[in-house]
């Protein structure tokens, strides 16, 4: 049998294509991962900074611009070349999974886990995309808006244990502190999601809705849901406090111990511009830093959960052999 030329092998199977003749280091892989990570959050900030700046209909209709054409015209002036570059941000963005789901699937030994996680990237950043467009098509629906931020939210989780597994191996997870601390952390977990979402409601029914115009906000008083996002706010600094003190007293290893003190501070800075902007009436900058601190705050506290159990570098029995150029295996 006749060996299939290596044109079709790279059109068949791209991914194996490039496995065969690129071999990425660790390190690579790590600083795909972590841009990927990044751009998940940079994504988030300037999507802020379309809302915030009352950009959100910049771009009349999606997929395309405007009825006419694909790209913003000069008629759509400012606001619409800043939603026009929101959407551009998303190619970067899948660029930058792309290259991570790329680096994954051409390091040896291959491991499958990463690239799955990879490709979880890439479909959350397609499915925020179509809901970007429904935000758009729907007038900025706050209740879209919202989805859009959590969806977004669930790509930054993806992207930080993604982050996390790459200097990980593929082993079973153990246990670096006692059963207790690690219900702990997924209690700190839940309530900080509940946050989150408590923001999203606080944010459709404030003032910044996102357009110039007239847009439906959600039915609720703006006061009481920024003192119910508030009290969510206390109860996870309460349990960040009680996690770090837990973790002094069992005397878990040093690097959780950072991780926990790191999610302090990044609370005490975000509680701080919380309150600030809430008595100063919502000043753009400082909702947008408070966006930003949002992702932080959440990777923070991803980051103290995953510091308590740990995966064993040693190769699997199981762990995928590098690719053969003259097997067609599947990604």
């Amino acid at each position: 049998m006749h060996k299939a030329p290596p044109t079709i092998g790279a059109v068949l199977n791209p991914f194996a294509y490039l496995a065969d003749r690129w071999t990425p280091s660790p390190r690579t892989v790590r600083r795909a991962a972590i841009a990927a990570l990044v751009m998940s959050v940079l994504i988030v900030v300037t999507g802020g900074a379309v809302r915030l700046t009352g950009s959100g209909l910049g771009c009349d209709t999606w997929p395309k611009c405007t009825d006419d054409s694909l790209i913003v015209t000069q008629a759509q002036g400012f606001h619409g070349a800043i939603e026009f570059g929101n959407r551009m941000l998303t190619y970067v963005l899948s660029a930058a999974v792309g290259a991570f789901i790329l680096a994954a699937r051409s390091a040896k030994p291959w491991r499958r886990s990463l690239t799955r996680l990879g490709w979880v990237q890439f479909a959350l950043v397609m499915c925020n995309a179509v809901l970007g467009g429904i935000t758009v098509l729907t007038g900025l629906n706050p209740y879209s808006v919202a989805g859009h931020f959590l969806l977004a939210t669930g790509l930054i989780t993806v992207t930080t244990v993604t982050w996390q597994r790459t200097r990980e191996g593929d082993t079973a997870p153990r246990p670096r502190v006692p059963g207790p601390v690690r219900k702990l952390s997924w209690a700190m977990l839940a309530v900080t999601f509940v946050l989150i979402a408590a923001g999203t409601v606080v944010t459709g029914s404030g003032p910044h809705a996102g357009d110039r115009s007239e847009i439906k906000r959600m039915p609720f008083d703006w006061a009481t849901t920024a003192h119910v996002h508030a009290v969510a706010a206390w109860l996870v600094c309460a349990l960040a406090v009680a996690m770090w003190l837990v973790l002094r007293v069992v005397d878990a290893p040093t690097d959780t111990r950072a991780r926990a003190r790191d999610l302090l501070i990044v609370l005490l800075a975000q509680g701080a511009i919380g309150y600030v902007q809430f008595f100063t009436q919502l000043p753009e900058l400082l909702v947008a830093a408070h966006m930003l601190g949002s992702c932080l705050v959440w990777i923070s506290v991803l980051r103290v959960a995953l510091s308590l159990r740990e995966r064993s570098t040693e190769p699997r029995d199981d762990a995928a052999p590098a690719p053969d150029a003259a097997r067609l295996s599947t990604v």
